[in-house]
Order: structure tokens, then sequence, then C-alpha cells
């Protein structure tokens, strides 16, 4: 299992358990595990409504596509942790990551 701890918007932390080789984006895993993410594009990278602060995990996690930074570069509070949800793929190196929750509610 992949373990991640998620923080919301008010500073509260629910950890989140995912099966390994799940083929799902962390936008995906959000909204399964009732997270309040809006996600209007639906994962095409078009929106940024997905916005994550990574917080503690590897640092290849912490680097954004330049795709992201397109859009991330339109949003008032993003910064050099910041990631699109949509563009995380799940996989077992993300264990023990902690992401907060900055996008649009």
């Amino acid at each position: 299992m992949i373990n991640l701890t998620i923080e919301d918007r008010d500073g509260s932390r629910r950890p989140v358990e995912i099966p390994e080789g799940i083929n799902l984006s962390l936008m995906e895993v959000l909204k399964a595990t009732d997270h309040h993410v809006l996600a209007t594009c639906g994962g095409m990278a078009l929106c940024a409504t997905c916005h994550v602060q990574v917080v503690e995990g590897p640092e290849q996690y912490f680097h954004a596509t330049d795709l992201e930074l397109d859009l991330l570069d339109t949003l008032p509070d993003a910064g050099n942790d910041s990631r699109l949800a949509c563009q995380l793929r799940i996989n077992k190196d993300m264990d023990g990551m902690v992401f907060r929750i900055k996008g649009e509610e």
C-alpha cells in the first residue's frame, strides 16, 4: 500500500491509503477520498483547480513540468513546491508524501 497524508485548506491532515499498481492521478485519488478539489477540466491540465503543494517527499515531485508551470504561473499563491494533482501519477515512490490542497473549493 502507498500511504499519503493530505492536508486540507484548514490545516487538518488525513491519511490516505492507496493500493500499489493503481493507475490513478493524485487528483483522482483526492476526489475518490472525498477531498474538496474542483478539478474543473477533469485532469487535462487546463484549469489549475487541483493545485497542491508538496510538503514532504522525494525531490523529483517538487518540480513541475513546463505544462504545469504555464498554468501555475497564473495563480497568485503558487510556489516552487506547487504541482497540479492531475499531473502526479500515483506510484510506490510517493509512499509517505504529504500534500497540501491549495486549489479553489
